[in-house]
C-alpha cells in the first residue's frame, strides 16, 4: 500500500495524459468490437444472397472507418501513456539523484555502487513498465474483454459464450495465484543483479591493483560465480513461465475447441447463422490477447512492485546531516576556528577517534596537523566540513556553533583538498573550474601556476582542455593532486584544507607551492595535514595529533624546545632523509664507475 502511494504521487501529476489514454483507449476497444459483426452482416449477406455491390461497399467502407479510428487512437493512446511513464520515470531518477546528493557519508559507506547503479537502470525501467504498458493491458483487457463478452451474447448466442468462457476463468484464477508466486522470484533476480553490477564496477575501478597483483584468473573466477548466481535468478522466473505460458496455450486451445464443435453444431442446426459463428470465432480470437495481457501485466506489477519498494527504500532513507530548526541564515565566514573539548567516535566504534581536543585558530592562521596514520586528522576536517555531527558547542566557526550554520553556507566557505584526489571524466579546465560559477581562463590559469601544475597542462596536447581518464585515472599521481589544489585555489574561500595534499609531489614544488600559498591566502585560514615536518615547519600553529589526543601544541620552534613527540619524528626525518641522500650518492659514484669502465673496454 506505501508502495503504491509512492508511486501515485507521480502519477497525479501527469492525470490527464492518463486520463487522455484511457479514453481513447476505450474508443479503440469500443471500435475493434464491431470489425467481427461487419465480417457476419457481410458473410450472411453474401450467403442468404441479400447483400447486393452498394451493400458490400457500404460495410467495407464502415470498416475502413473503423481501421482509421484504430490507427489513430492506437498513436494517441501510446503517445498519452507510454509519454507519461517515460515523464515518470525521469523524474523519479532526477529525484532520487537530488535525494542521493544529501545524503551523509555515512550513507555510501554503507551502500554499495552497484546496487545504486541497478536501481537508477534496471529498477527504473521495471517501474517504466508497471506504469505505462501494464496499466494499458489491464484496462485494455479488463474493457475489451466485458464488451466482448457482452457483443457474443448480444449478437451470436448466450450458452455458446458461457460455455467458452469456462477455461477463461481458470486462467483468471491461475492467474492471480502466479503473480504471488513470481513476486519473489523478481527480487532475488534483481538482488543479483544489483551484485553482479556492484563487482564489476569495482573491478573496472581496480583493474591496476588486479593487474599487479596478478589475479586476473581469482577476479574471473569470482566474476563466473556472481553472473551464474544472476543466471540462476533469471532461470527462476524463466522457469515459470515456461510453464505457465504454454499452459495457457492450451486452456485458450480448450474454449477454441469448445466454440468450433458446440458453436459448428449450432450453425449446422440453424440455430446460429454461419455469419454469426464466424464473428464469434473472431471474437474468441479478441479474447485471448485480454488473457494473454493479463498474464503480462502480472508479470510487470511483480516486477514493478519488487523494484518500487527497492526505489522507496533510497527514499525512505534520510540525511545523518541536514540543517535544522536550529540553523541560521549566514552570509559568510571570516576563517576563525575554535575547537572546544571536541570529542567524538565513529559509528561502530567503541573508542573515540578524537579526544578533548580545544584549540583556537584566528582567521589568517596557518594550522598544521601533524601525527601518525589512523590518530584522527583527515576526521577532524571531516568534522569542520560537517561531513559527521558533532555534539553542539565542540566546533565554533566565527563563534558560532557548527551544528546552527547552514550546510550551504559552511561548505561555499571552505576550499578542500582531500586525500583522494577525485577528479571527474572531463576537461582538465572544467575540473578545476568546478567548484565555481564559470570557466574564467584567467583565474583558472592563475589558480593553475599557484598550484604549480599551468606548465604540465600546457605541455599536453589539448592543454586546459584534456580529457583526463575515469577519476583522473591517465595523471600521475603529483598531476593529480596539485590539480586538486588548484581547484580549490579558484574558491578563494575563507578556509582552505589541505589534506596529506603534497605528498605525490617533490620538495623544490612543495616548497614553491606552499611559497604560493603564503602569498595568495594572505588574512586567510589555511589548515594542512602531512606527514612530512618539512611541508608543515612554517606553519603558524602545529598540533600534533597522538591516539586522538592533542599531545603537543605551537610552532615549529616551540615544539623543538619541548624535545618530545614533534622533535623525535623530526630528527627521524632528518635521518631518513640524510641516508636517502647518501644511498643516491652512492648510486651515481656507482653508476659512473660503471660507465667509465664500459667506456675504457670500448676504447
Amino acid at each position: 500500500m506505501k508502495s503504491f502511494q509512492f508511486i501515485l504521487q507521480y502519477i497525479k501529476r501527469h492525470r490527464f495524459q492518463y486520463v487522455g489514454g484511457i479514453l481513447t483507449l476505450f474508443i479503440v476497444d469500443f471500435a475493434n468490437i464491431f470489425i467481427p459483426q461487419m465480417t457476419g452482416t457481410i458473410t450472411d449477406g453474401l450467403t442468404d444472397h441479400t447483400l447486393d455491390w452498394n451493400g458490400i461497399l457500404l460495410c467495407l467502407l464502415k470498416i475502413f472507418l473503423l481501421g482509421l479510428t484504430l490507427a489513430v487512437g492506437r498513436f494517441l493512446w501510446r503517445y498519452f501513456l507510454f509519454g507519461a511513464a517515460r515523464s515518470i520515470e525521469m523524474e523519479i531518477r532526477n529525484d532520487m539523484f537530488a535525494h542521493l546528493e544529501e545524503m551523509s557519508v555515512e550513507y555510501y559507506n554503507e551502500h554499495k555502487t552497484g546496487d545504486l547503479m541497478t536501481r537508477f537502470t534496471s529498477d527504473l525501467n521495471s517501474v517504466r513498465m508497471a506504469i505505462g504498458p501494464a496499466i494499458i493491458s489491464v484496462f485494455d483487457a479488463t474493457v475489451m474483454t466485458i464488451m466482448v463478452i457482452f457483443q457474443m451474447m448480444y449478437y451470436v448466442d448466450v450458452k455458446l459464450t458461457l460455455l467458452t468462457l469456462i477455461p477463461m476463468a481458470v486462467i483468471c484464477v491461475g492467474e492471480l495465484y502466479y503473480g504471488k508466486i513470481i513476486h519473489p522470484r523478481y527480487k532475488a533476480r534483481q538482488e543479483a543483479v544489483s551484485d553482479l553490477t556492484d563487482f564489476v564496477q569495482e573491478s573496472f575501478s581496480g583493474v591496476r591493483v588486479i593487474k599487479a597483483f596478478v589475479q586476473e584468473r581469482a577476479q574471473l573466477r569470482s566474476f563466473a560465480r556472481a553472473n551464474r548466481t544472476t543466471m540462476e535468478k533469471n532461470l527462476n522466473v524463466v522457469r515459470l513461465n515456461a510453464i505457465v505460458i504454454p499452459l495457457l496455450d492450451v486452456i485458450i486451445g480448450f474454449s477454441t475447441l469448445i466454440t468450433l464443435v458446440f458453436g459448428g453444431y449450432l450453425a449446422i442446426t440453424g440455430q446460429i447463422t454461419l455469419g454469426r459463428f464466424v464473428a464469434f470465432n473472431q471474437y474468441i480470437n479478441m479474447l485471448v490477447w485480454p488473457m494473454l495481457a493479463c498474464g503480462d501485466a502480472i508479470n510487470m506489477f511483480s516486477q514493478g512492485g519488487a523494484s518500487i519498494r527497492r526505489i522507496e527504500e533510497v527514499f525512505s532513507s534520510q540525511p545523518e546531516i541536514h540543517d535544522t530548526e536550529e540553523t541560521k541564515s549566514c552570509p559568510s565566514l571570516e576563517g576563525n576556528i575554535t575547537f572546544s573539548h571536541l570529542t567524538f567516535i565513529h559509528k561502530g566504534m567503541s573508542e573515540p577517534t578524537l579526544k578533548d581536543i580545544s584549540l583556537e585558530v584566528p582567521a589568517g592562521t596557518t594550522l598544521a596537523i601533524i601525527g601518525r596514520t589512523g590518530n584522527g586528522k583527515s576526521t577532524l576536517v571531516n568534522l569542520l566540513l560537517h561531513l559527521y555531527n558533532t555534539k553542539p558547542g565542540m566546533i565554533l566557526l566565527d563563534g558560532r556553533d557548527i551544528n546552527t550554520i547552514p550546510l550551504q553556507t559552511l561548505r561555499e566557505n571552505i576550499a578542500y583538498v582531500p586525500q583522494d584526489n577525485f577528479l571527474f571524466s572531463d576537461t582538465l579546465k572544467s575540473n578545476i573550474a568546478f567548484g565555481t560559477e564559470g570557466e574564467d581562463m584567467e583565474q583558472i590559469v592563475r589558480a593553475s601556476e599557484a598550484a604549480c601544475i599551468h606548465e604540465n597542462i600546457i605541455e599536453f596536447p589539448d592543454g586546459y582542455e584534456t580529457i583526463v581518464g575515469e577519476r583522473g585515472v591517465t595523471l600521475s599521481g603529483g598531476q593529480k593532486q596539485r590539480s586538486s589544489i588548484a581547484r580549490a585555489l579558484m574558491k578563494d574561500a575563507p578556509i582552505l584544507i589541505l589534506d596529506d595534499a603534497l605528498s605525490a609531489v617533490d620538495t623544490d614544488t612543495e616548497e614553491h607551492i606552499l611559497h604560493n600559498l603564503k602569498q595568495n591566502r594572505a588574512g586567510k585560514t589555511t589548515i594542512l595535514i602531512a606527514h612530512r615536518i618539512s611541508t608543515i615547519q612554517n606553519a603558524d600553529i602545529i598540533m600534533v595529533l597522538e591516539d586522538g589526543e592533542a599531545r603537543e601544541i605551537g610552532n615549529h620552534s616551540q615544539l623543538m624546545a619541548l624535545g618530545g613527540i614533534y622533535k623525535d619524528m623530526f630528527e627521524k626525518q632528518q635521518l631518513e632523509a640524510a641516508i636517502g641522500e647518501k644511498r643516491a650518492a652512492l648510486q651515481k659514484d656507482i653508476d659512473n664507475h660503471k660507465g667509465s669502465r664500459e667506456g675504457g673496454a670500448f676504447v
